[in-house]
């Protein structure tokens, strides 16, 4: 299988390690993947701000990676909800398929053929196979017990993302298992962590990704598992920045699945970036 890899805007500026961590572990279990260096970014900074904006931004995106007959795979999960919105309208609305398509051909692109836009984990699940990857487990985890982050553009708006049962999901907690690791129950896994309020509302922002964390570890977590660069971020390296202005710790890392999975796989630690992770795990 193949897919063209979008890594997005944040990834390569701030979660490199996510990318680098995510290409050996997709190299290990064969999955193909396609640089298009042509991509741009997602649209979500200016999603509510100028619609149509957002979704050009999307659409090139879309018409790139149809020209080339190739699926998207995407990493981050904003994205992921970006591109997968602007499909859907696309969709919908032919009007406004036809006004982004007289943008497009600008540059020669059109956006008429469907592309699947894929996020990192549901390939995992789906393509690859939960058995599949437990057969390339060299090193599984034993008695590591993990809380797995869902993160909010995964789930919503589910008619749309159609990643996994909104109310109820289960494919993170399954992926984690593949390791060996125990996946726990929290009460606060589908709740926000907290980044979209980083830089509107810093004290707002903490307070959610506080009341993660002490979730996270009183459910008797070692680590937090994320998927995505703004979740990971935010239990990441935002949780420095309280340690540092309200004098705690709350002592409980968070590692991208990519590298937990890698580290079970027997892959090497730097390819898996853990020295760039802020709270060391």
């Amino acid at each position: 299988m193949k897919f063209a890899l979008f890594i997005g805007c944040n990834i390569p500026a701030r979660v490199s390690q996510y990318e680098s961590s995510a290409r050996a572990v997709l190299e290990k279990l064969h999955v193909g993947l396609v640089d298009i260096t042509e991509f741009n970014c997602c649209g979500y900074p200016v999603r509510n701000i100028d619609h149509d904006a957002f979704v050009l931004s999307s659409a090139r995106n879309l018409a790139l990676a149809a020209r080339q007959g190739l699926d998207i795979i995407c990493l981050c999960k904003c994205c992921y909800g970006s591109l997968k919105k602007a499909a859907f309208l696309l969709k919908e609305d032919p009007l406004l398929r036809d006004k982004i398509n007289g943008q497009l051909v600008r540059e020669g692109l059109t956006y008429e053929k469907d592309v699947e836009i894929r996020h990192f984990l549901s390939v995992l699940y789906h393509d690859v196979g939960v058995n599949t990857i437990k057969e390339k487990v060299q090193r599984p985890f034993s008695d590591l017990k993990i809380a797995a982050h869902y993160g909010c553009h995964a789930l919503r708006p589910s008619k749309i993302v159609q990643f996994d049962d909104p109310v109820n999901p289960t494919i993170f907690e399954k992926l984690v298992e593949a390791t060996g690791a125990k996946s726990v129950e929290w009460p606060l896994r589908l709740d926000c962590c907290g980044a979209p309020l980083l830089g509107i509302n810093d004290s707002l922002s903490m307070d959610l990704t506080e009341k993660k964390l002490n979730s996270g570890k009183q459910a008797g977590a070692a680590y937090l598992c994320t998927a995505c660069p703004y979740c990971q971020m935010q239990f990441d390296t935002v949780q420095k920045m309280i340690s540092r202005s309200r004098g705690t710790n709350h002592e409980i890392p968070s590692i991208v699945y990519s590298q937990l999975l890698g580290l079970s796989m027997g892959i090497e630690e730097n390819l898996l970036g853990l020295g760039m992770n802020q709270v060391r795990p």
